[in-house]
């Protein structure tokens, strides 16, 4: 796999490469020491991975990030110092298409592991997305034989679920600030982001919107108003007590929270029919979820490609048949206010 790295700190590419150097099959494709030099060098010669950081002279990881996917799109992962306490900048690079997020390693010893495992770790799993990894597939989410459980209209509020991943921060932000503060809905978000930055996700979530966004916990039940956001690297889902918990299983998919695994928990247990969403992102997780919704009578809504980031997951929900609806985030949010508020 060719990766690239872009930072202007001598001592940050040195302790990059040597990471890199220690995976068989991982090569150092160019160095760019600010944003500007990267994209115009990615737009020569495009990698499978770029290694971003958040703030450089010139022009800083943001920008560099929405240019690269407008003009030359690959696979983003923001590698700086800094990540814990600019958790506001890692969501705005993630909105313009940056996958996810980690720190720097500090490789005080040559090849220390402790430091460079986290970073080898993402770069793993990114490569599995991307079909570079030493594995000959891709692991699904195993197709399940269930019936629907009955439930009376009184537990259950409206609802409305929404899947996202890479440019997913901004399309949501998008959707909830259109929201009105008596919006008569539950809403459960699955966004697929690293545990360490949930709380953030979180909290940058709840500037953009008048309802109150949290991190959804084990034993949570959905509520009207409430934003329940999916907080750890375990797959979140209903149980058939209507409150939420985490599972492990798929161990193996590389989509951690997955937004299949928790539509399909809601069409085994939900029996109303209500709205799903599929955003912006890559791969194809959420779209068997979405198609199954579908299928039990949801009103289902894929993200339009012009809007889209990455259009991989809606792009695979429209080839299921799997959306009633193809939508920009800010007719999404009109509609959900249509189907809501106004029973439309």
């Amino acid at each position: 796999m060719r990766i690239a790295i872009v930072n202007d700190m001598a001592m940050a590419v040195e302790a990059l490469k040597r990471v890199l150097l220690t995976v068989p099959g991982y090569e150092v494709a160019w160095v760019a020491r600010d944003g500007a030099d990267a994209v115009s060098r990615c737009v020569r010669d495009t990698p499978d991975l770029i290694l971003m950081d958040l703030f450089m002279p010139v022009m800083d990881g943001v920008e560099a990030t929405s240019q690269i996917m407008k003009q030359s799109p690959c696979v983003i992962l923001i590698v700086t110092a800094s990540v814990g306490k600019n958790a506001g900048k890692v969501f705005e690079a993630m909105g313009y298409g940056a996958r996810d997020a980690v720190n720097t390693p500090v490789l005080g010893i040559p090849g220390s592991p402790e430091s460079a495992q986290p970073l080898l770790t993402k770069i793993a799993t990114l490569s599995k997305l991307i079909g570079k990894s030493s594995q000959t597939s891709t692991p699904k989410p195993q197709t399940s034989n269930f019936t629907s459980f009955s439930a009376p209209s009184t537990l259950l509020p409206p609802l409305v679920a929404i899947g996202s991943s890479t440019g997913g921060p901004k399309a949501l932000a998008t959707i909830l600030s259109r929201l009105p503060a008596n919006f008569g809905a539950a809403i459960a978000i699955i966004q697929h982001v690293d545990m360490q930055f949930s709380a953030g996700l979180v909290d940058w979530l709840n500037q953009q919107t008048p309802l109150r966004v949290k991190l959804a916990t084990t034993g949570d039940r959905l509520e009207k108003g409430i934003v329940h956001i999916a907080g750890t690297n375990d797959h979140l889902s209903l149980r058939s007590d209507f409150t939420l918990h985490y599972i492990k299983e798929p161990i193996d998919y590389p989509y951690r929270p997955s937004v299949d695994v928790f539509f399909k928990s809601l069409a085994q247990y939900w029996n109303h029919k209500e709205t799903a969403v599929l955003l912006t992102g890559m791969g194809q997780d959420g779209a068997i979820g979405l198609s199954l919704l579908r299928s039990r009578g949801w009103h289902t809504i894929a993200q339009d490609e012009k809007s889209s980031v990455i259009y991989g997951m809606p792009k695979a929900a429209v080839q299921l048949n799997a959306a009633v609806e193809v939508l920009p985030p800010e007719a999404i949010a009109d509609r959900l206010v249509q189907r809501v508020m106004f029973k439309i």
